[in-house]
């Protein structure tokens, strides 16, 4: 009864949010990829956040493109997608009516910002981009990128046509930034390099004026103060520079971060210099004096970026904890957080009757959807560390999840009250894999400590420990339950589970396994590896009988279809690929995570396949529904009669598989027992 009132009470909340939020929500329609119904989650922040010039718009490079946000609301009005590799820096021009994104792979794109046309894409650099910048002269159509391949380049703003290549740099260029009167460009030195080179207007920027030294460690920022007298200089030293730009000459030295500050800028008026930092620390600046105004916190990790809102006294600060903070540099005041950008996704698993599924990431959390509209329904906290693997009981009263460095520990939470039990810290290291097994008794974990253990799933009691003699990344239940399989180094190892006993060793794969799943009969057992194979085992004979290939990366997650005849395999090489069981053959590929697939889930209809990557989005894909077979005649003796009644009713509560769940929902109950009533007396 209380499971009824809860399931109830749980639809009602989810329609009003639905129809509370149904246009905030839209986002998670945009520009979805062929067979995606939904996309879950922003992705993460991957580089410099950035308001228009008019302070309209502020600016997110992701993981997945570019959000675009109204500055306002903060409500989102476009995502700019498009890009072949995560962008890392972006730049709006002078006039607002260009936005350039720079990738990791290169290329730089430019956009019109208000209608989401992409007007050119500039391509030259060999390596990553990681700074952009415009000139400030709206009449000099001149746009300027930095690159990991230790150049420079110019580009016409408009056009994206080439225009020359700056070179003189010994290491990365980290960080670029015109003066205000556009007639000199500085740019910042990485690792080996540790300087500032300045660069003149009057040879087309050809030559360096100057060249700064002094920090000791990668430049990692540079930017000019309004008036362009000042240039100021963030590094991995923990320290930020003063120069006279005019002279070069080293003017004061802000000491105070603990870690590499990461970025700095001034403030539209020029009385403040903001700095951030790994020290999870945003420090504000009198320029003139030289000193301190004030420390502020907010973030978690490393900070990454600040970005000053041109017509207000509001700047916005990002970081690796996925969040952005609204500030009032006047009166030092937080004015507001804006979320929902996310961490790699770990590992994902649907409740057994497909209401809902469990998300883990990089950020400390366990994360609830709703199946049906993507909606977030709780988030469970109490790990200290990364979360690593999530799995749900077989009468999805019980949640287990297993933490990574740092924490170690597996907990587990009642589902429907979401409250912890006691944890399970037996584990020395990270818990990279948990599942409970079919008939719900047992729980099996697999640990960086070279070990898998077996838990008692109702008491959390240790039952077994079974050594691997390698980390083990993935385990997985035959169905029923009799087997465990383990993928740890180069190896799968078999399990018998009562007996706690090493059944057999299959050693095909050329390096690392990770992961693992058998098919609903138990008779086939699926792997995946670093050797970017899937393999396909005989549980029987205890070996290989097909291996498919085309995957060009670590193999991170395959699970079967319920019919067995399909299985899906996730990749870091960005991809989802569906083979035929049967025959070995490819039968189609999904694209759509613009970084590595970490962790694939089925509903138990197969409806609807969850895939989470490392951009930090889940991407739901909708299939046809397999309707489970039905089989009334339970002790298949030809006829349904009052001995299959019996044979039900003796199993009723029970999960897991079991020829006495008639209708195939995981659980043995009383819509088990009508389907055999409704059918007595047939042959």
């Amino acid at each position: 009864m209380k499971l009824i009132r809860f399931l109830i009470l749980t639809i009602l909340f989810v329609s009003m949010l639905w129809h509370a939020n149904v246009s905030a929500q839209d986002y998670t329609q945009w520009n979805l990829p062929e067979g995606a119904k939904a996309r879950l989650g922003k992705g993460t922040i991957t580089g410099n956040i950035q308001y228009s010039p008019d302070g309209s718009l502020l600016a997110v490079p992701s993981s997945i493109g570019v959000w675009l946000y109204d500055a306002d609301t903060y409500e989102e009005i476009n995502l700019l997608v498009g890009d072949t590799a995560q962008i890392s820096v972006i730049a709006f021009s002078p006039n607002g009516n260009r936005l350039a994104a720079g990738s990791t792979d290169g290329t730089i794109r430019l956009w019109n910002p208000r209608t989401g046309e992409q007007k050119a894409s500039p391509r030259g650099h060999n390596r990553g981009i990681t700074s952009l910048a415009f000139s400030p002269l709206w009449q000099v159509d001149l746009l300027v990128s930095g690159s990991s391949d230790k150049t420079l380049r110019l580009w016409g703003a408009t056009t994206g046509n080439y225009i020359t290549t700056l070179s003189g740099h010994t290491g990365a260029v980290t960080s670029v930034a015109f003066s205000p009167d556009g007639l000199m460009l500085a740019s910042g030195g990485g690792h080996k390099d540790n300087t500032i080179r300045l660069w003149n207007a009057n040879d087309n920027f050809r030559l360096t004026v100057t060249t700064l030294s002094g920090h000791e460690y990668s430049v990692s920022s540079v930017v000019f103060s309004p008036d362009g007298q000042r240039l100021a200089s963030g590094s991995a030293d923990n320290t930020i520079r003063l120069w006279n730009s005019h002279t070069g000459e080293h003017e004061a030295t802000l000491r105070g971060h603990k870690k590499g500050v990461s970025s700095v800028a001034f403030s539209p008026d020029g009385q403040t210099l903001v700095s951030i930092g790994g020290d999870e620390t945003i420090r504000l600046w009198e320029p003139t004096t030289e000193t301190l105004k004030i420390t502020l916190t907010g973030h978690t990790g490393w900070d990454a970026s600040i970005a000053f809102r041109p017509d207000s006294g509001t700047f916005a600060s990002a970081g690796d904890d996925q969040i952005i903070q609204l500030w009032d540099y006047i009166t030092f005041e937080h004015e507001s957080t804006l979320t929902g950008h996310t961490f790699p996704v770990n590992e994902i698993a649907f409740a057994p009757d497909g209401q809902i599924f469990a998300s883990v990431d990089d950020g400390k959390a366990i994360h609830l959807w709703a199946a049906d509209t993507g909606h977030l329904q709780g988030t469970l906290k109490g790990h200290g560390g990364r979360v690593f693997c999530v799995a749900f009981s077989p009468d999805g009263a019980t949640l287990a999840s297993g933490g990574g460095w740092g924490d170690n520990a597996i907990r587990l939470w009642d589902v429907h009250t979401g409250q912890p039990k006691v944890p399970i810290t037996s584990h020395k290291y990270g818990v990279e894999s948990i599942m409970f097994s079919p008939d719900g008794s047992t729980l099996a974990s697999g640990s960086w400590d070279t070990t898998a253990r077996l838990w008692d799933a109702d008491t959390g009691e240790h039952k077994e420990t079974l050594r691997a003699g390698a980390n083990v990344s993935t385990v997985a239940f035959s169905p029923d339950s009799r087997t465990l399989a383990s993928g740890g180094g180069n190896a799968i190892h078999l399990w018998d589970v009562e007996r706690g006993e090493h059944l057999a060793s299959l050693e095909e794969h050329t390096r690392l396994v990770d992961a693992v799943a058998f098919s609903s009969d138990g008779g086939t057992l699926a792997s995946g590896s670093w050797d970017n194979t899937v393999r396909l085992w005989d549980i029987q004979a205890e070996q290989s009988y097909v291996t498919l290939m085309g995957h060009t990366s670590r193999v991170k997650s395959v699970v079967f279809f319920p019919d067995g005849k399909t299985l899906a395999s996730g990749s870091w090489d960005d991809t989802i690929r569906l083979w035929d069981t049967q025959t070995g053959q490819l039968q189609t590929t999904l694209g759509g995570h613009t970084a590595g697939v970490n962790t694939l889930a089925l509903s138990r209809d197969g409806g609807t396949l969850a895939s989470g990557g490392e951009d930090g989005t889940i991407l739901l894909w909708e299939f046809t529904p397999i309707e489970p077979k039905i089989i009334v005649d339970v002790n298949g003796d030809g006829v349904v009669n009052i001995q299959d009644l019996v044979l039900v009713a003796s199993h009723l509560g029970e999960a897991g598989l079991s020829p006495a769940d008639v209708n195939g929902d995981g659980v043995v109950n009383i819509q088990d027992l009508v389907l055999v009533a409704s059918r007595f007396g047939d042959s």
